[in-house]
């Protein structure tokens, strides 16, 4: 499966809202949206109507960019949430929140999920005590994750955990800043999923 290896930066103004796949570096004066709030490609002296399947689209994109996840994964996730009884928007939120690549950056193992993504792929982290690489995998409540002790002698890991948390940590996750382990408490609540994309959009999107 094909995978995304451009600009970072590009998806955000793609999108036109700060999508903070940069981690720290959104947060400063370098951020691309800060700098360059255009559209990239060339620009047309047109100025359009954004029409409802495009609002549809964006709202799509945005949440796909920001995890990081390709269009057939995100297409299975909205399979998924569409067989639950609960309001699907709801139950695809909390399925992209349990995977074990945002799990690692809401502990601020990561400055972000991207990062996030390739720390899980290179092996560094353990789940319940066993080694895991799948940057999807689907976290329950009781799960808990953990540098490798190896990876712990490393500089890399001193300046990934110094400072930490950076910030705020969700209520349904608990970090133990002594061992930098964490562990799922419970599954998110839906007051807990409320972000800046309109869910009810993207659902509209799949069901036209």
């Amino acid at each position: 499966m094909g995978r995304y290896t451009g600009p970072a930066c590009r998806r955000c103004r793609q999108v036109g809202e700060k999508l903070f796949l940069k981690g720290d570096r959104c947060y400063t004066a370098k951020c691309a949206i800060e700098r360059r709030r255009t559209s990239p490609g060339v620009p047309s002296a047109r100025r359009r109507r954004v029409s409802d399947y495009g609002l549809h689209l964006r709202e799509k994109q945005k949440m796909r960019y920001s995890f990081g996840i390709m269009e057939s994964q995100f297409r299975r996730y909205i399979v998924e949430a569409l067989k639950s009884p609960s309001v699907t928007g709801e139950v695809l939120v909390q399925l992209l929140e349990r995977r074990l690549d945002n799990v690692v950056y809401r502990l601020n193992f990561a400055e972000s999920r991207r990062q996030a993504r390739q720390l899980v792929r290179h092996g560094h982290f353990n789940v319940g005590g066993h080694s895991t690489n799948i940057p999807s995998y689907q976290l329950k409540p009781g799960d808990s994750i953990a540098w490798k002790e190896t990876r712990k002698k490393r500089d890399f890991f001193i300046t990934a955990t110094d400072g930490i948390p950076r910030r705020p940590v969700p209520e349904w996750l608990a970090l133990d800043t002594n061992t930098m382990t964490g562990t799922v408490v419970r599954n998110p609540e839906d007051s807990e999923l409320k972000t800046d994309i309109d869910t009810r959009l993207i659902v509209e999107y799949y069901s036209r």
